[in-house]
């Protein structure tokens, strides 16, 4: 999967001579925490609302109220913003984004093409549109954990049990546990009532199933 297939587009933007307190108030209206900076079609930077927050005058100071709101309404978006912004393209792959967003410490990679930003995806993107489904996240039914499921036999067993037991599958992710070494083999079914394929899980592999509700 690509970038493209999840960035959110088109991108509510400023320019760097945008007032701090008029990109406050966009971000509040269309319910963001981000605005690339674009001047004539190049991104410049970026602000975010903790860069708004922080850029708020401190009331610990000898400045009157009117001082301080006539400084403040003179500050622009080029006085705050982030200027070394990390960005990735349309075909960057999922993995290699959610990579490079955690090594710099972003939660935000405005999407260039042809040195044009076309998008934006956040880390609220990677879990909505990647993680939840893949987890099935506010879906109805059960979450199979079956412990210790090591080999691609016992994966293929696990699933000759969903099918013997008339369960129905929504998802299914294959990942190692926190405890160690050992891997955990998580599937996702419609229904709730699962004791069926616990039954089959202990008879055929000697495998616990451990039940999550959804």
């Amino acid at each position: 999967m690509r970038v493209r297939h999840i960035m959110s587009t088109p991108v509510v933007t400023v320019t760097s001579d945008t007032p701090v307190l008029e990109a406050a108030k966009l971000m509040k209206e269309r319910k963001i925490e981000r605005l690339p900076v674009v001047d004539k079609g190049k991104l410049k930077g970026i602000v975010t609302k903790d860069r708004v927050l922080h850029s708020s005058p401190s009331m610990a100071t000898s400045l009157s109220i009117g001082e301080i709101h006539y400084l403040f309404a003179k500050l622009t978006v080029k006085d705050i913003m982030q200027k070394e912004v990390a960005t990735v393209t349309p075909e960057t792959t999922i993995e290699n984004a959610v990579r490079y967003a955690q090594d710099r410490h972003v939660g935000a990679l405005p999407v260039l093409e042809d040195g044009k930003v076309v998008g934006i995806v956040t880390t609220n993107d990677f879990f909505l549109m990647i993680l939840n489904p893949i987890l099935g996240i506010g879906e109805d039914g059960s979450r199979l954990i079956i412990r210790h499921c090591e080999t691609s036999e016992q994966i293929a067993s696990a699933f000759r049990c969903v099918a013997d037991s008339g369960l129905h599958v929504l998802n299914a992710s294959y990942m190692r546990s926190r405890r160690g070494s050992e891997k955990d083999l998580i599937i996702h079914v419609t229904e709730e009532d699962t004791s069926n394929f616990a039954k089959c899980m202990r008879d055929k592999c000697q495998l616990d199933v451990e039940p999550r509700e959804r």
